[in-house]
């Protein structure tokens, strides 16, 4: 099942909203969240694969604020030839600091985050990918922070 093949019900909005808070750090954080929502903690944890194996969500994890922690994040763009998609794909995705990697219906094909322990990283990372493929990587540091919320109705 991909996406539109398995659409949330309201159980899943009331999940996917309710982890958009945070996720508490505890010994038993999954059964903490699923008494918050009156379900059992097998309940919820088969729910999330469901949501992710479907491809409703694609990541379930933290996200960190690597500059408030000294390193830094970049937005990356490559203007990749189709015939080599699939090998530049590995070569920038072997990159520890590759967050994750999109491919894109446009000139700029392949879009990836890179983060980096310091500022100095990205350029190091990015000029590392750059010697690997033969292709430039175009950088769009981010100026500002926006938060978008997302809320799912239930």
């Amino acid at each position: 099942m991909r996406g539109s093949d398995y659409p949330p019900d309201c159980i899943d909005r009331r999940i996917i909203n309710a982890l958009q808070e945070g996720f508490p750090l505890s010994s038993q954080p999954y059964a903490e969240v699923a008494a918050e929502l009156d379900l059992s903690e097998g309940e919820l944890i088969e729910r999330l694969a469901r949501l992710r194996n479907s491809g409703t969500i694609t990541r379930f994890g933290p996200f960190f604020d690597a500059a408030a922690m000294g390193g830094a994040f970049c937005l990356c763009a490559m203007n990749v030839p189709a015939d080599r998609f699939e090998a530049v794909t590995e070569l920038v995705n072997a990159h520890s600091e590759v967050a994750h990697n999109y491919e894109r219906a446009h000139q700029l094909n392949m879009w990836f985050v890179l983060a980096t322990e310091t500022p100095e990283g990205i350029e190091a990372a990015a000029c590392g990918i750059e010697q690997e493929t033969g292709l430039e990587v175009l950088r769009f540091p981010k100026l500002e922070e926006f938060f978008i919320g997302f809320r799912m109705v239930a």
